[in-house]
């Protein structure tokens, strides 16, 4: 949309997608300009990365809207167990792989929900689920996690 305040009067389905993918795009961004070292520097006395919320944020995509409403395992769309592990980059990520791998599951996400409405349920985790609430939970997250990031890349700009 050019006009950035049209989506204040557009339908739910629209407002919920719009809001969804701006965060999308802020976690995306949180690793632009960063160096290998710098995306995996830890900070925090947890193993919480800007390479590994990255890598979470694809995970709780891939739970979300692909267990949810394809009702796929885990397993079957190749992510971790756990969610501890969604924030353990392999030696072999990168920047570029982890934020590559994010949009495309992005890419999948959107796809898996093209011709639901918000009042449309699905049953891919064993209980009902509108998408609407699929839309505020992966909402939720991806904010949370953009807080997470903006503090740590904060961090990790200042100490060089």
């Amino acid at each position: 949309m050019s006009d950035p305040f049209s989506v204040m009067v557009e339908d739910e389905r629209i407002q919920l997608a719009a809001f969804v993918e701006e965060y999308r795009t802020l976690i995306a961004g949180v690793l632009d300009g960063l160096t290998e070292e710098q995306a995996r520097r830890r900070l925090v006395p947890s193993a919480t990365t800007l390479l590994g919320l990255v890598r979470h944020a694809a995970f709780l995509e891939s739970v979300w809207f692909g267990t949810a409403v394809s009702g796929a395992s885990r397993a079957e769309l190749g992510i971790p167990d756990t969610v501890e592990e969604s924030f353990l980059p392999g030696d072999d990520e990168t920047v570029d792989s982890v934020r590559r791998h994010y949009l495309q599951v992005c890419e999948r996400s959107r796809a898996a929900v093209v011709g639901l409405g918000p009042d449309d349920t699905v049953s891919g985790r064993g209980y009902p689920i509108t998408v609407r609430w699929l839309h505020l939970q992966v909402l939720r997250e991806l904010a949370h996690h953009c807080g997470h990031a903006d503090i740590l890349r904060e961090q990790v700009l200042a100490a060089g």
